[in-house]
């Protein structure tokens, strides 16, 4: 599985590419809005840094405004992916990018049904949002596994699940072994998947004991 980082922070995705384990990064207006500078300046930035898939939202609703919208943002870097929501015309407007030879991630998918319209329409990514089912009482994985299925029934769909609203080391694990391509992931969510109590007891017994022996490797 894919990880992506899910944040506009240009000082935390140098710091998670550095570990050379980031595949892509995955922006919203929330995001952009945070990080205080302008979205094409930071989505520029972020390209520069990763060489994987960027998603940078579009804001319009509608179709022709999110076709206005999407030109600027391809033009940023070969690796931008144009982030459209998954309504009518987000589709609409998936199907247009994706013949035009860019790269579309289809954002707020909540159903089966909706993420196989959107392979339908040529998604390169479907963003399944698996917390804030969880949030509603809903079993988001539940929905992961269900894509899963329908995609893998229909060799002709290529379209990866992205798996996002990821909450917890847990989330991260499930959503592996519910097949999903990609999981996009808080940088803290991230760099905690490094941590177990288990790791921490054991080095420290073990440079403790190697204290003992007085001894220098170098």
């Amino acid at each position: 599985m894919k990880f992506f980082v899910d944040t506009a922070d240009i000082a935390e995705i140098r710091e998670l590419a550095a570990l050379g384990l980031l595949d892509g990064v995955t922006t919203n207006p929330t995001l952009i809005a945070k990080s205080g500078r302008p979205i094409k300046d930071v989505i520029k930035e972020i390209c520069a840094t990763v060489e994987g898939p960027v998603s940078a939202e579009v804001a319009a609703t509608d179709y022709d405004g999110m076709m206005r919208e999407a030109a600027p943002l391809a033009a940023i870097a070969t690796n931008v992916t144009i982030k459209v929501p998954l309504t009518i015309d987000g589709i609409k407007a998936c199907r247009a990018l994706s013949k035009d030879g860019h790269k579309v991630n289809v954002t707020l998918c909540f159903s089966a049904t909706q993420a196989l319209l959107a392979a339908k329409a040529g998604a390169t990514f479907i963003s399944p949002f698996v917390g804030r089912l969880d949030d509603i009482g809903l079993d988001g994985m539940e929905l992961i596994r269900e894509i899963r299925q329908i995609y893998d029934n229909y060799d002709h769909l290529k379209t990866e699940i992205l798996a996002a609203s990821i909450r917890s080391n847990l989330h991260v694990k499930q959503a592996a072994m519910a097949g999903a391509d990609v999981a996009t992931i808080p940088p803290a969510i991230l760099k905690g998947l490094f941590n177990h109590p288990l790791t921490d007891k054991g080095l420290a017994s073990f440079l403790a004991d190697w204290k003992k022996t007085g001894q220098s490797i170098t």
